[in-house]
């Protein structure tokens, strides 16, 4: 059985094999570049200069010969940049290396002790109108340069016996419009200006739209996966209301993903960190077929009653490791014991890919990345 019939077996909620395993199959299931280097010096693999595959995220491309000695089952194919785009890091600050991505928003880590890039600049921050949003110069989304090669891609990782996941345009709806917005003036025109925010969320959602319309006949019956995402939840609650997501983000949601299903038999796979089990109805009425990470640590998130509950509409991609209380903080053993609790929660009747709770960390031990894909290989077996 190939990793391609593993993963499709485990998208129709069927047994195979094992448990199929992610790792750098998404910018969310890989591992920060730190770490990476030292899980490779412990299994005594050649050192090599990591591949950043997200800049914000500082995680990387997991190299051949690691993806090969852990049998890793899904591969990433993604657009390029815009041919009128590059990022250009400006490193003249003594504290600061900052950039600005191509929807103007702004980046900076910090010279000394910096693992990621957080936002520092939001260009629709302050008083805007429509017409601010309408004259706003956003990327092309069907710029050619983005396609270049992307048919060719997922046709040869089809053809290697991996399963193909379909990179987006963007980040989520909801993100993008926060991040170009600025949170503070995002959360007061959610409760204040309705007009507005929406104006600017269906301007996001178009982008996307022309993207898919695009990449989705061209990619065409090599994608098993298409990839979503949106941030809306915390430790313990949603960062809105679901009265709130109901009324503004639904409506918006379930329309982008209508129109993806329509374009593709692919899955689509959604992101969304944190507490969002009151809204998983919602999200699957809007189409979707697949959550990650499970942030099983999060308020309502227990993956024995996700399993249970939303098991048989929904495949859980990730939640095999908890990174927020075990994997960065834990013995081996700890981490070995928490695969196996997660294993036998996600895995019966299919419907689970095996990947850690988002990105491995920085502060993660190597020696713990090992034991779990050790637990990963003795519990996830059917």
């Amino acid at each position: 059985m190939n990793s391609h019939e593993r993963v499709r077996l485990a998208l129709d909620h069927k047994e195979s094999d094992r448990v199929p395993f992610d790792l750098g199959g998404t910018v969310l299931t890989s591992m920060h570049h730190f770490v990476y280097k030292g899980v490779r010096a412990q299994l005594g693999l050649p050192a090599v200069e990591p591949k950043i595959m997200d800049i914000f995220q500082q995680i990387v491309h997991i190299d051949d010969d690691l993806a090969q000695l852990w049998e890793t089952d899904v591969t990433n194919v993604a657009p390029r940049s815009s041919a009128t785009f590059k990022i250009e890091i400006d490193t003249s600050d003594p504290t600061y290396d900052r950039f600005h991505d191509e929807f103007g928003i702004g980046w900076q880590k910090p010279k000394e002790g910096g693992f990621f890039y957080d936002m520092y600049d939001h260009p629709l921050a302050g008083t805007i109108t429509k017409e601010t949003i309408d004259n706003y110069p956003w990327p092309d989304p069907v710029d050619p340069v983005r396609f270049q090669g992307l048919a060719e891609r997922a046709k040869a990782v089809a053809e290697s016996g991996q399963a193909v996941i379909l990179g987006g345009l963007t980040a989520g709806f909801m993100e993008i419009t926060a991040w170009t917005r600025g949170f503070a003036d995002y959360y007061a025109d959610l409760a204040g200006d309705k007009e507005l925010i929406s104006h600017l969320l269906d301007k996001i959602i178009d982008l996307k739209l022309q993207y898919w319309e695009v990449a989705l006949p061209m990619v065409g019956e090599y994608a098993d996966v298409v990839q979503e995402a949106d941030d809306f939840a915390g430790q313990f609650d949603m960062l809105f209301s679901p009265n709130t997501f109901r009324e503004l983000m639904a409506p918006r949601q379930k329309y982008l993903f209508g129109r993806i299903h329509e374009l593709t038999d692919a899955k689509l796979f959604f992101h969304s960190c944190g507490a969002i089990r009151k809204v998983i109805p919602d999200l699957i009425e809007n189409g979707v077929d697949i959550i990650n990470p499970v942030q099983i640590s999060a308020t309502g998130m227990d993956p024995f009653e996700l399993k249970q509950e939303f098991g048989r509409d929904l495949t859980f991609w990730g939640g095999g490791v908890d990174t927020q209380r075990v994997l960065g903080n834990g013995t081996v053993q700890k981490v070995k014991d928490d695969v196996q609790r997660n294993v036998e929660a996600l895995a019966r009747d299919g419907g689970f890919i095996f990947a850690a709770v988002h990105n491995i960390q920085p502060n993660v031990p190597p020696e713990n990345v090992i034991g779990m894909y050790e637990a990963y290989r003795e519990f996830g077996k059917y």
